[in-house]
């Protein structure tokens, strides 16, 4: 007799189900798992005979094949061990088996039956609404599973649990959802002294997603002012929510399977690996660039990347989505984030000051931010100078909006631009916008168009460049509440491209 149960396989975000197959059939005792199964996966036959046999469930002395179809996907991961234990016990009539073929499961079984964590819970119970099942998971997955409410999930902390629970001996109750975590507010943006002109930059940055680069001196305030950037976004939308979550229930940052609804805020540190930042290394899992999705990218010290890694981040940055390719799968993430990038304008950092600067000024600027290639460079849609702010202007009072503020304007900015491309599914910002769309929504008035003929022409704009003012002045004009663009929008958004040897000039 042959059982099926039914399991998924991660291929980035999606889980596809796989069907797997047990037949126990004459011949020499054998345990075989053939569909192209990995080092964990084939491991599989001797958690799952251990744990069968702490349960005394004698296997028959008869060969046993576990099929994973489709065979020519590669199937990879140790949650594979609970469905096959499910298929096999429903082989050998301990399992009803229209039960276990009800279900998508997965879970890790330890040697004395208990279930293990395992990651991919959510994307998991996604896969089984859409099939029409229930989901069996480990006990500590069932909280982030239950988000889906469309399938009903059963978590149990052990093999035989789930056995009592299939045979009716002992029902476990449905999951439910966990906590959702409560936004961090201990941060505002009226904790940074002075520096205005950075903090309308980071509006307008939130309220379009456009990117977004500090230069200026050690000190300045530039982490301060990206590490508040979260405190100004709108929190994310149940579809969002749902997209950032399942990309962080892969890379098991779920704790509790709670979801949180503020944005995520990634921050990794300059040494970190291309594997790291946009994904890969074993079992393909997503990188930063993904795991900041619909949230915040920010980037310290952006020159001390190792070029490859920032000459990586140029496609996502257009298309929103990463494909991490190998010899036998490519996986796709989605990855449309809002970059902000801290650097120092030169190597001893104190290039504007003549003062404390080094004798190599200004070919130290240069050298230094060299290392961030012009196509790199172009993607940048606001680039900020950060002055350094005096001793005395320490002890004054804070000064400026408060974070819950500036939210409510960045809110409002949001809001227009939703209506505005409710009927284009693929574009949700300005920072979306492109091609007829773009000129449909940014045309700018004749003053306007005249003013960027000659910036064109002064500046040796690219066309990206161009196109990228355009959407800058867009959101600009957003946030006046002005439905068009006008030349003070399209003023302002030049004034935020300043380049890096503007500043190695004037120093020079």
């Amino acid at each position: 007799m042959i059982t099926k149960a039914y399991t998924v396989a991660f291929e980035g975000v999606e889980a596809r189900q796989v069907e797997v197959q047990c037949a126990v059939t004459a011949g020499l005792p054998a345990f075989s798992i053939v569909g192209l199964p990995d080092k964990a996966v084939s491991e599989a036959r001797d958690r799952v005979r251990t744990a069968l046999t702490a349960m005394h469930v004698a296997l028959p002395s008869k060969r046993i094949t576990i099929n994973l179809s489709p065979a020519d996907l590669p199937k990879e991961g140790s949650h594979f061990d609970l469905p096959i234990a499910l298929a096999l016990l429903a082989a050998i009539e301990i399992l009803p088996k229209d039960a276990v073929e009800r279900a998508v499961a997965l879970g890790e079984l330890s040697l004395d039956g208990a279930l293990v964590p395992i990651l991919g819970c959510l994307p998991a119970a996604v896969t089984a609404a859409e099939e029409d099942r229930s989901l069996f998971c480990p006990a500590a997955c069932g909280p982030e599973a239950a988000w889906i409410d469309r399938t009903e999930v059963i978590a149990a902390n052990s093999l035989p649990e789930m056995v009592q629970h299939l045979t009716g001996q002992a029902p476990i109750a449905p999951a439910q959802p966990g906590e959702s975590t409560a936004p961090d507010r201990s941060r505002d943006l009226r904790d940074v002294k002075g520096q205005e002109r950075a903090k309308r930059a980071l509006e307008i940055s939130a309220a379009g997603r456009h990117h977004l680069l500090f230069s200026g001196t050690p000190g300045s305030g530039k982490s301060m002012l990206a590490a508040r950037l979260p405190t100004i976004l709108p929190d994310l939308s149940p579809a969002e929510a749902l997209e950032t979550s399942m990309i962080h229930s892969l890379a098991g940052l779920l704790d509790g399977g709670g979801i949180s609804r503020q944005r995520p805020f990634r921050e990794p540190h300059h040494t970190a690996s291309m594997a790291a930042i946009v994904g890969g290394g074993r079992g393909s899992r997503p990188g930063e660039i993904s795991l900041a999705h619909n949230g915040v990218l920010f980037m310290d010290e952006l020159p001390e990347f190792p070029r490859t890694v920032l000459e990586t981040l140029r496609q996502p940055i257009e298309t929103g989505e990463v494909v991490v390719s190998r010899a036998n799968a490519h996986m796709r993430y989605p990855c449309r984030f809002l970059m902000v990038a801290a650097a120092n304008p030169c190597k001893c950092g104190y290039l504007p000051d003549p003062a404390r600067a080094c004798a190599r000024v200004p070919q130290c600027g240069l050298d230094y931010m060299s290392r961030i290639s012009g196509p790199m460079m172009d993607r940048l849609d606001l680039r900020i100078e950060v002055p350094p702010v005096a001793f005395t202007d320490l002890d004054l009072p804070p000064s400026g909006d408060t974070s819950a503020t500036v939210a409510e304007r960045v809110a409002a900015a949001r809001s227009v631009q939703e209506k505005r491309f409710s009927d284009h599914p693929h574009a949700r910002l300005n920072a979306d916008a492109e091609g007829k769309l773009l000129e449909e929504i940014a045309a700018p008035d004749a003053e306007g168009r005249d003013l960027m003929h000659r910036a064109a022409d002064h500046y040796g704009l690219t066309a990206r460049g161009y196109h990228r003012v355009l959407r800058v002045a867009r959101t600009i004009a957003d946030l006046d509440q002005s439905e068009t663009v006008r030349e003070p929008h399209l003023a302002e958004a030049l004034a935020y491209r300043l380049t890096v040897e503007s500043r190695a000039d004037r120093a020079a």
